[in-house]
């Protein structure tokens, strides 16, 4: 999720650029012109790589569907299908935050040469990866159809709301985190297995590490589910979100134009400048999602720990009709980061069907 921008040589002549959005790596020539390319990064055979796509298609629905059905059935537990869903949806994220992240730091660590250098491991988890994403916006529309039923968003006469009206809400409510995935999939994957050349698998390890913060955001989640808003659990972890969100995603991007001009030796200002416009537009497109999260968190955590969240009484969220008050309609999930931007009562769902 970002473009970090290296040169093989630097010279008064001839200069190549390494381009790294999310793991988006390309050589450029002098003509700013994408050179045609025969072979990938680590020369996988194309059954190998069938085989690690196959792989993580079936290990995170598999983990998922697993998941849900030892919480169903677990008697110390008992939760419902909707707790049980949205819980093993928010664990499988966990888990594969952890192991990107491991294997980022495996990949950084053992990189030298920021740019030649090559890990085994960054083609073969990018391609375990993949299928993560298409896995988890259909998770994620689950998680927001349950969550729909729970708080009464019903159609007049006790009807559920009809399944292409909860895609449309989905679609509208989820859009930024379903374009990002979307793009994950479609743009980043291929440029990152084919158009890279074998350069900068120390930039893919270091974005891998992004996903350190996506478990603390995971907790949260599940500690609003569980109306533990007030809780000292709830307000570390959303400090320890806080903080491993803005390291881990948002100064990602700066510190890799940092650590490219220190490879390079050229000041840090001109490594925008000499890059192609692609690297930057592309940073500035994968960070710009990134940046409004982390100021949805900060308004969040803003709220929580000046007790802002603490002016309506509790006991409102758990009214028969589902509403805030007589006459208002519940409110709608919180968003994809955990923590709304706004005061529940005041966010609602605007009813046009």
């Amino acid at each position: 999720m970002i473009i970090g921008n290296c040169y093989h040589s630097f010279e008064s002549t001839l200069h190549r650029t390494v381009i790294q959005p999310f793991p988006l790596v390309k050589w450029f020539g002098d003509s700013g012109e994408v050179p045609v390319e025969t072979h990938t990064h680590t020369h996988t055979h194309s059954g190998t790589m069938l085989s690690i796509l196959a792989a993580g298609s079936i290990f995170f629905p598999g983990l998922f569907l697993l998941s849900k059905r030892c919480l169903k059935h677990n008697p110390g537990l008992a939760l419902s299908e909707g707790e049980a869903t949205i819980v093993s949806a928010r664990l499988v994220s966990s888990i594969q935050a952890i192991m990107a992240s491991s294997a980022g730091y495996i990949i950084a660590s053992s990189c030298e040469d920021i740019v030649e250098d090559q890990h085994w491991l960054t083609s073969t988890y990018i391609l375990f990866a993949v299928p993560y994403f298409v896995y988890d916006i259909y998770a994620m529309f689950l998680c927001y159809w349950h969550k729909l039923q729970v708080k009464g968003h019903e159609e007049e006469g006790g009807r559920p709301k009809p399944m292409g009206s909860a895609v449309a809400s989905y679609l509208r409510r989820e859009f930024l985190m379903v374009l990002h995935h979307v793009v994950m999939v479609t743009i980043c994957f291929p440029v990152s297995v084919f158009w890279r050349q074998g350069k900068g698998d120390y930039f893919q390890g270091v974005m891998f590490m992004a996903e350190l913060s996506t478990p603390s955001v995971c907790l949260g989640k599940i500690l609003i589910q569980y109306k533990k808003q007030h809780t000292l659990l709830h307000k570390v972890n959303g400090a320890l979100m806080l903080v491993t969100f803005f390291i881990c995603r948002v100064l990602l991007f700066p510190y890799l134009y940092y650590a490219y001009s220190r490879y390079a030796s050229i000041p840090l200002y001109t490594v925008p400048l000499v890059a192609p416009w692609q690297c930057n537009v592309g940073a500035f497109c994968l960070m710009a999602p990134q940046v409004y999260w982390f100021t949805l968190i900060c308004r969040g955590a803003f709220r929580l720990f000046t007790g802002a969240s603490r002016s309506r009484p509790p006991a409102t969220l758990n009214k028969p009709d589902g509403g805030c008050c007589p006459g208002q309609e519940a409110p709608l999930p919180p968003p994809a980061n955990g923590y709304s931007p706004v005061p529940h009562q005041t966010d609602r769902e605007t009813d046009t069907h």
